[in-house]
């Protein structure tokens, strides 16, 4: 091989996606990011989670911000600071070793989002290192540009004096870029560099993205920005070494905590569109908040101790269920908004996968939304939010709204055609035998007998000749959903229903430790989907409230193996080629494991 095709090789600018398992998660609760592999920032949407994207590389679109060795012979790998979404890769090249650091400056505001950057070399030649950069902002989803980028001198840049900021403004937004001074910009309008570090030495870059609209932000001196980052997040997240897995569910803490909004809202997933299973069509945005996954959350978190989490999915879900009452919708934007119509943008998408954004859930009704949103309140009633006049007002007004609808048909956990299925009722039923628990006997009667009419009207309707909770009253077959209201107590202790239902979804949709959602066809589980992870965290659960601590353990640990490097978890995954299927990172599967890791590690 000649030197120069060696130097080819080495310095090639590729962009193709990676797998999703190799993509790592910076979020600060306004918005979040995905870092490639190769150190590139392919997806960002600001300055909000629902806002368009500026880099979009992954869905197809244009714009990406790298930082990486200026050798592309070179392995990497990387980790997360224990209990934080502050993401460390290390490089190893041919002849050095070089470190970078990403995070998502704290706090975040809602118009102004900062991105921090840091390399440094740990050994190389005496020459020095190089290291690449370049920045390639497109707002509007890759279709609006960039003005002019303009260099000026103002303020202190990062470590050894590089004071240089570049500014642009374009698509709404103004961008500035400190510690970047060998920057030019390119015929394309991208920013293009890169540097020489010794051994020891360090180089750091910020870049400030805000609305034009926002108030000028705090200067881009480094240092300070990521002190206060790191204090943050070890404000945020409690340390979980009472907890099964602890490191693990620390980062779970981590992950929930990034997809939150200072509104209270949480996002499902950071992303859009990323195929669930290749060709099938279930491609869908989910960057907005479900009541259902913020409910989980709050269970799990509630499960472990008082914790902002739990106290913003209260405050956030009541709120929602104050102001629609039996209109509540399933999703919103964190803000409490409606969720706009599901479109294209015309992008190629990930392999796949789509480019759509909004998501036709935020016009559905599904009944088990009261069912989930009266779990949350009874978890949090024992940390004393019962005691909140607001909350009690909702709870009324939740446990009306199932007076009032539990009969009708509607869209169902897995957002499908309108049906009476049997997972919604049997969550209401787990709701509000919870609820009634935690409130004095003469105010708990309402509830109970709630309760008993829906499950005799359920029991009549989708229970099976064998005993089998079925999937809808008019569908005989299983659906792994049910696992969860029969983990939470919508059964009196003694039934037997339940242990034959939890075995007859072992039967027919596990394979491999793992359980699938439903049959879609006759084709084998693996040809239609990925094995549904929140679904395997919810048989642990379900054995485990059948007594069967060892089973609960086992499928406890076969689904928490279900990552990436970066041990991020996406909706689905694929057992065959293990492989991660679905946006990412996804909120309820982190909650869920959370709680497991709560459940199982009490005596």
């Amino acid at each position: 091989m000649t030197q120069e095709v060696s130097s080819q090789r080495r310095r090639g600018h590729g962009t193709q996606p990676w797998p999703l398992r190799d993509y790592a998660f910076l979020g600060d609760g306004e918005r979040g990011a995905l870092v490639s592999p190769r150190g590139e920032l392919v997806w960002m949407c600001a300055p909000r989670w629902d806002s368009d994207a500026v880099f979009s590389r992954l869905i197809g679109g244009a714009g990406r911000y790298a930082l990486l060795p200026d050798d592309d012979w070179q392995v990497s790998g990387g980790f997360y600071e224990s209990g934080t979404l502050i993401r460390v890769s290390r490089w190893v090249t041919a002849d050095a070793v070089l470190l970078t650091r990403d995070a998502l400056a704290l706090p975040a505001t809602p118009e102004r989002l900062v991105v921090l950057r840091q390399i440094s070399v740990e050994r190389g030649p005496s020459s020095g290192a190089g290291v690449r950069m370049y920045l390639d902002p497109r707002p509007g989803f890759g279709k609006a540009a960039m003005g002019a980028w303009r260099r000026s001198q103002e303020g202190p840049g990062s470590v050894g004096g590089q004071g240089a900021v570049w500014e642009t403004f374009g698509g709404g937004l103004r961008m500035r870029w400190s510690g970047a001074p060998e920057a030019r910009p390119g015929a394309d309008g991208a920013l293009y560099g890169g540097f020489v570090l010794g051994e020891g030495e360090r180089r750091d870059l910020v870049l400030e993205i805000a609305t034009e609209r926002a108030s000028a932000g705090a200067g881009l001196e480094p240092h300070g920005l990521w002190k206060e980052t790191e204090r943050r997040w070890r404000q945020s997240v409690p340390d979980c070494s009472d907890l099964l897995a602890p490191r693990d569910a620390r980062q779970a803490y981590a992950v929930l905590t990034g997809l939150t909004s200072g509104a209270g809202g949480m996002a499902a997933a950071a992303t859009t569109s990323l195929p669930e299973h290749a060709g099938e069509g279930r491609n869908y945005d989910y960057r907005y908040a479900w009541l259902r996954d913020q409910s989980y959350a709050g269970i799990a978190v509630a499960a472990h101790g008082p914790h902002p989490l739990l106290d913003g999915a209260v405050d956030f879900v009541t709120a929602r269920v104050l102001a629609d009452g039996d209109s509540l919708r399933p999703a919103y934007t964190v803000t409490g908004e409606r969720v706009p119509d599901e479109h294209s943008l015309g992008l190629s998408g990930y392999p796949g996968g789509s480019d759509r954004v909004g998501n036709k859930a935020g016009g559905q009704f599904q009944l088990d939304t009261f069912g989930e949103v009266l779990q949350l309140y009874a978890a949090a009633a024992p940390h004393g939010h019962l005691d909140n006049p607001d909350v009690r007002r909702a709870v009324d007004v939740a446990v009306a709204a199932v007076e009032r609808n539990w009969q009708q048909p509607e869209a169902g956990l897995w957002e499908l055609e309108k049906r009476w299925w049997t997972h919604s009722r049997l969550s209401v039923v787990a709701g509000l035998r919870a609820l009634a628990a935690q409130l004095p006997e003469r105010e708990a009667r309402r509830h109970q007998r709630l309760a008993a009419t829906v499950l005799e009207g359920t029991r009549a309707r989708c229970l099976r000749g064998d005993g089998v909770w079925a999937r809808a009253a008019d569908d005989p077959n299983m659906d792994a959903g049910v696992l969860l209201p029969l983990a939470r107590g919508c059964l009196p202790e003694e039934d037997p229903t339940a242990a034959r239902t939890v075995a007859a979804v072992q039967a027919e949709l596990a394979e491999d430790g793992y359980v699938y959602r439903f049959r879609h066809d006759h084709r084998p589980l693996a040809a239609a989907e990925g094995a549904f992870l929140l679904c395997g965290f919810m048989m642990s659960l379900a054995v485990d409230r059948l007594g069967d601590r060892p089973a609960a353990f086992r499928w406890f640990e076969r689904n928490r193996g279900a990552y990436g490097p970066p041990t991020l978890y996406a909706e689905e995954f694929d057992v065959e080629q293990r492989q991660l299927r679905g946006n990412l990172p996804q909120g309820f599967v982190h909650a869920l494991l959370l709680e497991n890791a709560v459940r199982l590690a009490e005596e």
